[in-house]
């Protein structure tokens, strides 16, 4: 019950940063150059400071970034499930190392509330505010 309450402390406390800070760069999410790894960089200051305070063990990360293996055209016996790895913060991006290497053709799902928003201030002037948090997804094929 207290991992649960922690796990939704730290996404509302990203998604409260990301609404109030001023980083007008969309966060990206791209494979590294070797594409061992996948950089998660342009996150919000504050959010990454509070982010890298927390101490989080690598299930907790999961719930920030989860990177999933997706079934495709020419595979579709692949089941979307989740891959394992670990997650290291820097001070300008977080990076996800698989437990087991990327597969070259395949194409991976990545689903994180890092720099997510309820809104923008057009949002806000127009009174269209969403009622939670949208995660940001990106397709990344190998």
């Amino acid at each position: 019950m207290n991992k649960y309450f922690s796990k939704v402390a730290v996404l509302m406390s990203c998604g409260l940063l990301a609404c109030s800070s001023s980083n007008t760069k969309p966060l990206s999410i791209k494979f590294s150059a070797d594409s061992s790894t996948i950089i998660v960089s342009n996150i919000d200051k504050p959010g990454l400071l509070q982010i890298k305070n927390l101490n989080l063990t690598d299930s907790s990360y999961s719930e920030l970034i989860s990177v999933l293996q997706t079934p495709t055209e020419l595979d579709s016996s692949i089941r979307e499930e989740p891959i394992a790895g670990k997650y290291e913060i820097s001070d300008s991006n977080i990076v996800f190392s698989p437990k087991i290497p990327f597969v070259k053709n395949r194409t991976y799902l990545i689903i994180t509330h890092v720099n997510a928003k309820f809104g923008d201030a057009e949002q806000i002037v127009k009174s269209s505010l969403s009622t939670g948090i949208k995660p940001m997804e990106q397709l990344l094929n190998r």
